[in-house]
């Protein structure tokens, strides 16, 4: 095991407001159990609060919006670090993960429906399809006079396109810049918890699950609070098969290769029952 106390790295979590300061704590006792002796600080809007002990140091963040992680990753004080959003479960060591930073100034993993336009979306340059939004729920960065460039600039980028979501103008960014990154394997920032049904044994390691369960209490529909991974698991297999089932296919038929392709590409719903209809009963 990684003797964290030896080295430069840490963990930080940004959480303003009750809600997200209770996720903050719940994330970073799974993050404790599992890297022991591993540091990690937190941003908040108040120093005191119940679990400000669970944190080695508690900081003030500079000031309180939506988005304001964008301006706590730069003040972290580890030479190494993994920014966490507060709705993450960390369920294996980290092992070597640091060491990317050996050869990489930032990581990141890909964004989810990679499909859609809101993840494809940009602000200020043009992208290939194979270049989609990455998620900054999960970021791994070292200090670096590279890395504060990228930061000042996302900053920057992110209050000229006035678009709420950050990762519009993170995509730009990545694009645009000359800094080293490195694409994370989807174990380390896990937003579908279905795929364990298609993993085989060999496949992957799950290590940080991001899941938006855990926030769904927070919404609109105000559901019962979610806090582990057994039932974000359980939510997500019923949740798949509406999203099935809202494009005209169930059961048996997602079976064909057919369907699969159909569903997968982000086809229309005409197109989708179309070729649930070509299936042979």
């Amino acid at each position: 095991m990684t003797n964290y106390e030896k080295l430069s790295d840490g963990v930080i979590y940004v959480a303003t407001g009750a809600a997200y300061r209770e996720m903050a704590c719940q994330s970073v006792r799974t993050l404790k159990a599992q890297n022991p002796g591993l540091a990690a600080d937190l941003f908040s809007d108040m120093l005191a609060f119940d679990g400000a002990d669970l944190f080695d140091r508690v900081h003030m963040v500079p000031r309180n919006h939506p988005r304001v992680k964008i301006e706590c990753m730069p003040l972290s004080r580890f030479a190494r670090t993994l920014y966490l959003d507060c709705d993450t479960l960390v369920v294996a060591p980290f092992g070597d993960l640091f060491d990317l930073l050996e050869r990489f100034d930032i990581a990141m993993a890909h964004d989810v429906r990679r499909c859609s336009e809101l993840i494809q979306q940009g602000a200020e340059e043009r992208t290939p399809y194979a270049f989609p939004q990455l998620n900054s729920g999960v970021v791994l960065y070292r200090r670096s006079l590279a890395t504060a460039a990228f930061f000042t600039e996302w900053i920057d980028r992110y209050r000229r396109v006035d678009v709420a979501r950050d990762q519009i103008s993170l995509k730009d960014l990545l694009w645009a810049s000359d800094i080293r990154f490195y694409v994370l394997p989807p174990e380390f920032n896990l937003r579908r918890v279905t795929v364990f049904d298609a993993w085989e044994p060999m496949d992957a390691r799950p290590t940080i699950i991001h899941s938006h369960r855990l926030i769904d209490h927070l919404g609109p529909q105000h559901g019962s609070r979610i806090r582990d991974l057994e039932t974000i698991v359980a939510v997500e297999r019923i949740a798949l098969d509406k999203e099935w089932k809202a494009i005209g296919v169930a059961g048996a038929a997602r079976k064909d290769v057919r369907v699969l392709l159909s569903g997968l590409s982000g086809a229309s719903l005409r197109d989708a029952k179309a070729a649930l209809d070509s299936v042979p009963s």
